[in-house]
Parts: C-alpha cells; sequence; structure tokens
C-alpha cells in the first residue's frame, strides 16, 4: 500500500490515495502507521477519497484511532496531494469534510502547491453545538478549576471542539500534566481540543495546542482558527492574525462580511514510502 508522509506546520499525517488504494480498517491502520516507534511516525491517517459533492474527500483518523471532522492542517495537505499527484488540475477546489465542504485556493509555484488559503466556514459557539455543557448563547472566559488552578475559556468550534485559555507564557504550561485533564473534563461530552494562547500584540499570537485523541501536536489548523475567533470575542486582537506554532506560522483572517475564518499556510511533502501488508 503506497502513502505519502506530509505535514502542514509540522503536524503530520500519513496520506492515502484511496482512488488507488482500498483501507479497509482505517482506525486500526491509524495506530498502526502513527507510532513513531514501529510505524511511520505520524499524527493520524488521512484518505483521499472520490466525492460525490466534491472534488474529493478527507476521512480523517487521529493517532488513537478515533475519527476526527476537520483538521486544517491536513485540509491543506489534502489540496496539495490532489494537485500535485495529479487528482485535481486546478487551483481552486472543494474537498468534502465531515465539518462540510471546504473550499481550497492553492497557490502554485513551478508546477507546484507551495501554500494553501481554505474557506474554514463559520465558527460556532453555541454550546449545544460545540459541544460543552453550559447555558447561554456562548461560552466566553467562562472560568474553570483544571488541576488546582481556575482558567477561562471561550469555546469555540470550527468542525471540532476548542476550548481556548490565555495565559502568560505558552512554554511555561505544562502540557502533558494539563491537557489531558481538559480534553476529559465532563464539560465537554465529546473530548475537547485546548489551545493555550499568549497574546504578543493585536496581530500576532503565540499557540500550543493539546488535540483530543493525539496529545501535543506542533500546530493544529483549527485550533489557530478558533484561538483567533477566542481572541476577537475577548477583545484582545483585530481579525487578522499571525499565529506562532511549535511547528510554523499560520496567517489566519476572519472576513467580516461573510462570517467565515479563512487560513492561509504551508503544506509540505516529507517522503513517499510503501506499507507491506
Amino acid at each position: 500500500m503506497k502513502f505519502t508522509k506530509m505535514q502542514g506546520c509540522g503536524n503530520d499525517y500519513v496520506y492515502i490515495n484511496c482512488f488507488k488504494e482500498t483501507v479497509e480498517n482505517g482506525p486500526e491502520l491509524a495506530i498502526r502507521v502513527s507510532n513513531r516507534n514501529f510505524g511511520v511516525g505520524s499524527d493520524g491517517l488521512i484518505l483521499i477519497c472520490p466525492s460525490e459533492v466534491a472534488d474529493v474527500k478527507m476521512v480523517m483518523y487521529n493517532a488513537d484511532g478515533s475519527q476526527s471532522q476537520m483538521c486544517g492542517n491536513g485540509v491543506r495537505c489534502v489540496g496539495k496531494y490532489s494537485y500535485d499527484y495529479g487528482i485535481v488540475d486546478k487551483d481552486v477546489i472543494t474537498v468534502e469534510t465531515l465539518a462540510g465542504i471546504k473550499t481550497l485556493k492553492l497557490q502554485v509555484e513551478n508546477g507546484k502547491v507551495a501554500s494553501v488559503t481554505v474557506d474554514m466556514g463559520a465558527p460556532i459557539v453555541t454550546p449545544a453545538l460545540v459541544p460543552v455543557v453550559a447555558e447561554g448563547d456562548a461560552v466566553i472566559a467562562k472560568p474553570v478549576e483544571v488541576c488546582g488552578r481556575e482558567y477561562e475559556l471561550t469555546c469555540v468550534s470550527m468542525g471540532n471542539p476548542h476550548a481556548i485559555t490565555f495565559v502568560e507564557d505558552t512554554m511555561a504550561v505544562e502540557l502533558e500534566k494539563i491537557g489531558p485533564v481538559f480534553e476529559h473534563h465532563p464539560m465537554f461530552p465529546e473530548r475537547t481540543n485546548t489551545e493555550f494562547i499568549q497574546v504578543l500584540s493585536d496581530t500576532e499570537i503565540n499557540m500550543r495546542v493539546w488535540e483530543r485523541g493525539s496529545g501535543e501536536t506542533l500546530a493544529c489548523g483549527t485550533g489557530a482558527c478558533a484561538s483567533v475567533y477566542a481572541c476577537m470575542l475577548n477583545g484582545k486582537t483585530k481579525n487578522e492574525v499571525t499565529v506562532h506554532l511549535l511547528g510554523g506560522d499560520l496567517h489566519i483572517k476572519y472576513d467580516e462580511e461573510t462570517g467565515h475564518i479563512f487560513m492561509t499556510g504551508p503544506a509540505v511533502v516529507v517522503f513517499d514510502g510503501e506499507l507491506l501488508k
């Protein structure tokens, strides 16, 4: 089974072209390939499949085999793969995901995709839709105690749930300790991704992320989008922000006219390989 390892800001996944390959058990394969000692090593598995409603379909599994609705860095890599490997031959494409159909604008240089801008859609704050157990129309700066400390959480969905909190120094956060507690907090019936944000200016932030099912990753595209929207809700930034992640930078823009968030960032092929069945 042929595969390609790709990364966007260090958020790495194993990609399989299901136009040519057949995957019978996605969750099991995701666990196998994600292992960094006995497998390829990745944050999960992404299948690029035929779609009846878009140019291609993205099916995503986390490193623990659980299925995820959406991945911002992953969908950019799906766009690059689809163009570079000849599935599509145009620079504006659509990708079907469990979070809806996403439109991608591909920046092509010398016949290869260099970066991708994704219309990530409108952020969701209604608690039942995030989902988060809370009263009211939105969860904004809600005090929550985790590991004996109070954090103020703002909850946003970009197709999957995110809990955003602000800290003075992202690198001082004991993420391995508190990340799992946030992920499995009873407030979040489907678990949650948690972003820790250090605001540098009204156009620039640092971010670390604990992703449900994967742990700390070098980047999270939906998390960056959710974090910028949370910053706006809390009056901390403007609507166009550079997000510095451990694996690189993403440019996030909230379009006030459409109410959509647009994300621009890199998509990189690491290597091609073959899995022995």
